[in-house]
């Protein structure tokens, strides 16, 4: 294992974490633990990464490992926590609401529901109980351990997580909300994992909360497969909102067969430190994934967005667009590798990272990347950093608008290009509300949470349009 990480203190407690675990499941759980075992072995030989790994090098965890985290492997009683779960309700937003609690779903009657039409969701440890065939086929089977550091380690260490799965023909019109906040007394290491099975022509809506309701430093390392099958579809929003001495790494991997549909939008607005690690096969012809995001970075703050699109088979398309604004000392990388496989013709590829940089400190490291063995493909890719359009200020402000308003305007309609791409129309305007807040500098901790969200105000710029 690399020096780099010989002073984490939660390196030594590890081992005793993973006996914890293993040590309570039971015979559903037959074969996980072996599962688990080499999982830890891949992370045990990995390590914590570093800068010397190309894939880290413009991404520094010095500053957020060396603390000594606890990690909740003990049991606890539902009704005891469920004073402490964290409410947020997108005003007028109809979904079904789910938690996540150090690590664990939060449940007051039972951990697992049916639905109409077969609909199964719940928590993930209860689904290894009771449809253990059906987990097992899928669980761990596109989230790679051998490469990936916290791949393996949530692998080897997951309490618990989101459980959904969908029968053939059945389109679930409301949508699913899980909400993972962190703000307990303690400084937590929290690894959830969720997994997501779509059948042949079934269809969800997934929106992924991670919250921060106090300033406690906490660690989340989050894993999420996703499986769609043929002419499946999945909606799927990651609304990231942490406090300044937390560190989030969301990692999701999806395999999608013919004709399937994938529609991800990474919406980051507030974190010390994010990392989202986005893995897309398409392994079905006909199959498309629209991989969005937009990123608001300030003070010293550091967001990473990592994306790999694997076009394994023919007539597949991928569209990426991630657009980011910083301000002050923040940091920002955007990684994207598109790989065309030799089989692969009629792909139809594309990738933009746009940014913006409002002050000579903050940095942006960007990367789009193609890699292309087919010869009848349409693919491309490019990369922004810029400041705010002088000319377009200087339009906006000949029509009777101040500066900082035009500022204002300006950025909005930068971010507008990812959030106007939010299908819902409660959450879109919700978090159109929380991005005006965020570029006003007025996103920020009250008494109950982060995201406010809760709260049916609007946030509206102070600007006569008809002036325009």
């Amino acid at each position: 294992m690399s020096n780099e990480t010989n002073s984490i203190p939660m390196q030594d407690k590890i081992p005793q974490w993973f006996e914890a675990i293993v040590g309570k499941e039971g015979k559903a759980f037959s074969g996980l633990k072996d599962f688990r075992a080499s999982a830890l072995a891949d992370f045990n030989r990995l390590g914590f990464p570093h800068k010397k790994m190309e894939k880290w090098r413009n991404t520094d965890l010095r500053n957020t490992l060396p603390f000594d985290y606890s990690m909740s492997t003990h049991d606890f009683l539902m009704k005891d926590i469920l004073g402490e779960v964290f409410e947020c309700d997108v005003h007028e937003l109809d979904s079904y609401v789910m938690n996540l609690y150090k690590g664990r779903f939060v449940y007051k009657e039972k951990p697992l529901h049916v639905l109409d039409g077969g609909v199964i969701v719940g928590s993930l440890s209860a689904a290894f109980d009771q449809y253990p065939d059906l987990v097992k086929q899928h669980f761990g089977k596109y989230a790679s351990t051998e490469k990936n550091a916290f791949n393996a380690l949530n692998t080897a260490m997951f309490l618990d997580g989101l459980f959904v799965y969908v029968p053939k023909n059945i389109v679930v019109e409301k949508p699913f909300q899980l909400i993972n906040a962190v703000g307990t007394v303690d400084e937590v290491f929290v690894q959830n994992r969720n997994l997501i099975i779509l059948e042949e022509n079934s269809a969800i809506t997934l929106i992924h909360c991670d919250d921060s309701y106090n300033y406690k430093r906490s660690f989340t390392n989050s894993l999420t497969e996703i499986v769609l099958g043929a002419n499946a579809s999945i909606d799927h929003y990651r609304l990231q909102n942490i406090n300044n001495n937390s560190s989030l790494v969301s990692s999701i991997a999806v395999e999608q067969a013919r004709d399937s549909r994938l529609s991800t939008n990474s919406i980051i607005l507030n974190g010390g430190l994010i990392r989202n690690e986005t893995y897309v096969k398409l392994n079905g012809e006909g199959a498309n994934a629209d991989i969005l995001g937009v990123y608001l970075a300030d003070k010293n703050q550091h967001i990473d967005n990592q994306v790999y699109v694997d076009h394994a088979v023919p007539h597949c398309t991928s569209n990426e667009l991630f657009k980011g604004i910083l301000d002050d000392y923040a940091r920002a990388v955007f990684n994207g590798h598109i790989l065309v496989r030799k089989d692969a013709q009629k792909t139809l590829a594309f990738q933009n990272n746009a940014n913006i940089i409002l002050t000579d400190k903050a940095m942006i490291n960007t990367k789009p990347f193609l890699e292309i063995y087919a010869d009848d493909v349409k693919c491309s890719h490019g990369a922004t950093v810029g400041q705010l359009d002088e000319n377009a200020l200087f339009y906006i402000r000949q029509r009777g608008i101040s500066e900082d308003n035009a500022r204002m305007l300006l950025m909005y309609a930068f971010a507008a290009d990812v959030t106007h791409e939010i299908k819902i129309d409660t959450l879109r305007e919700r978090v159109e509300d929380m991005v005006k807040k965020r570029l006003r500098g007025e996103l920020s901790i009250c008494d109950q949470c982060v995201l406010q969200c809760s709260s049916p105000e609007k946030y509206n710029f102070e600007i006569d349009m008809s002036k325009i």
